[in-house]
Parts: C-alpha cells; structure tokens; sequence
C-alpha cells in the first residue's frame, strides 16, 4: 500500500482536534471554518489510509486506536517544524544561533544557574555552551574564538582584542579549618601566615606565567579547581582564599574560621564582561551580559594584591 504524505497543516488540524477536544474548539483556534477542519482530516486519514477519530452522531470525536499511535509522532514533526520557523525567524532578528559563555570559577554559582534558567526561557532556540575557567583561562577562550562572551576577574592585562565592561564583584576571605594552627591563634601577627601552607588557585593558561595573586606564604600548593581547594581547606590542609558567599554556611557552621591575617585581610574580586571587539554582541549576548551585571554586587574599589613571582 502506497501512502501520501501528510502536510504540516493538515497535522495541525489534527493536533488542534485533540488538544480542544472538538472541531468547533479547534476551528476556532485555529481561525478556521468546521467545514475546513472536517475536510483536513478527512484529507490526512485518506493520505494515511486509516481513521483516526471516531465521530459517529454527536459524540465528542474520539482517538482512534490508530490516532493514539501516530498522536507522538504528529506532536514531534510539528514540535519540530515550530523549532525550525523560530531559527528562521531569530536568523532574521540577528539573534545568534548559538554562544559559548567562558566564566570565572569565582563566580558565584547559585547565581549563574539562576539566569542561566532564565537564558534559556528568553532565547530557547540559543544553543548555549558554558564553561568555568580561572585567571587567564577566561581571557584564553576569547583571544583564540573558543567563547563568544567572558566574564573574567581582575588579574589579565587589558587585550587591544577584547573590549571590556565592569560588572561586579565578590569579596575573598581568608580562611581556615577550627583546628588549623592560625584559626587557632587570637591574633596572628606580621609574617606568621608566611610559614603556613596556602592554598592558591593556578591559572591553566600562559596569561598570568610569572605572576602571583594574593600569594602570602612561601610554601604553597597549586590547584586549578575551586572545589578541591574547599575541600582541601575543610579537611585542614592549608589556608587561603575564598569567595565569601561559596564559604557563607561554613563559617556561619563553625566548619571554617575567617583569619585576620595583616598581610592578607581580604579582597574585593572585580568580574568584567569580555569579548572580542571584532565581534559585535547579538541579542542573546547583550542580555547575558546585563544579567551577569544585574546579580553581583559593585566593586568596592580595592583589587587583588599583586607580588612578582
């Protein structure tokens, strides 16, 4: 048996039958005569060979066994044929068809995952790619076209390639375990925090060979991920900086202690929005840029202390 091929409207039809439960529901949905409805199915159960509704008298029309196994299908095709028109549509717009956002790890998360649910009800046909960098690897993605939009922190020089835009900032503070020796000591005076180990951040990228952020001991262990630097620090092992919001709960627990260290005593982070100046921001970037801005603080204007390696 050769079958037609059934056109998107005449699927249409049929899905509006089912979603109103009547042919008056869905010609009127779909601003349509009953008499067009009636003949658009009558049409797609010819081109399939097969009845899909069961109308007989003035009952309500009714799946038939036949309608219920190819309704999934029906959705799918017209699922997919609604994703194509609003690419076309967003094609014509300027709204790119896909971003790659680069972030600092510093960034606070419970933040990021806010407007990224946000993003993707605003632009659910962007495919968005989202990765978390440290120090130079944020500058790193955007300098070779790996991402499209960065937010980075205040320790890469300025790029003649990359525009940049201030959005924020988060404070860093200096902390510990209760049983390390400094969360343990009343007052740590000028240069004891020096012969303890400290835990730093290490950049994965060639931006920021040479340089140190905020390096206070000269014992020190590198860690390019941000939660095994928590872990390490819960554990006991070293002290260092942290973003004051990620370590909120455990000092507020008592599983981690503040240090007032003279040399170190805590540091606005400043984010700027980054990207390349030969690549001019669509719709979608332009309003990840602002809510980026939108959920962070202002910078207070002290920066990361910086020492020559």
């Amino acid at each position: 048996m050769q079958l037609g091929q059934p056109s998107i409207d005449q699927l249409r039809i049929f899905l509006a039958v089912v979603d109103e439960g009547s042919f008056n529901g869905a010609a009127k949905r779909l601003g349509r005569a009953i008499s067009a409805i009636s003949y658009g199915i009558a049409q797609l159960e010819a081109l399939l060979a097969m009845r899909l509704f069961e109308r007989e008298g003035s009952r309500r029309p009714e799946l038939t066994a036949a309608g219920r196994a190819l309704l999934p299908a029906a959705r799918a095709v017209a699922g997919d044929m609604d994703a194509l028109l609003a690419k076309a549509r967003d094609h014509h717009q300027g709204l790119e068809s896909e971003l790659t956002l680069v972030i600092d790890v510093m960034y606070p998360a419970a933040a990021l995952a806010a407007l990224l649910k946000e993003f993707i009800a605003a632009f659910p046909t962007v495919e968005l790619r989202v990765h978390v960098e440290a120090l130079g690897g944020v500058a790193a993605m955007l300098l070779d076209g790996r991402a499209d939009l960065g937010v980075g922190g205040p320790v890469v020089s300025d790029y003649p390639e990359l525009n940049r835009s201030v959005i924020g900032a988060v404070e860093l503070v200096p902390v510990a375990a209760p049983d390390h020796p400094l969360a343990m000591m009343e007052t740590i005076q000028p240069g004891v925090a020096r012969q303890h180990l400290q835990l730093v951040l290490s950049d994965r990228s060639p931006l920021t060979e040479g340089r140190e952020f905020s390096v206070t001991a000269a014992r020190t262990w590198r860690l390019a991920d941000l939660g095994a630097k928590h872990a390490l620090l819960l554990e006991g092992i070293g002290w260092g900086n942290m973003p004051l919001d990620l370590v909120a709960d455990d000092l507020a627990a008592g599983r981690l202690v503040r240090l007032r260290v003279p040399e170190n005593p805590g540091v606005d982070y400043p984010f700027a929005a980054l990207w390349r100046r030969d690549c001019p921001p669509g719709p979608a970037r332009r309003w990840l840029r602002q809510a980026l801005q939108d959920r962070l603080c202002p910078p207070k204007g002290a920066g990361l202390m910086e020492k020559p390696a």
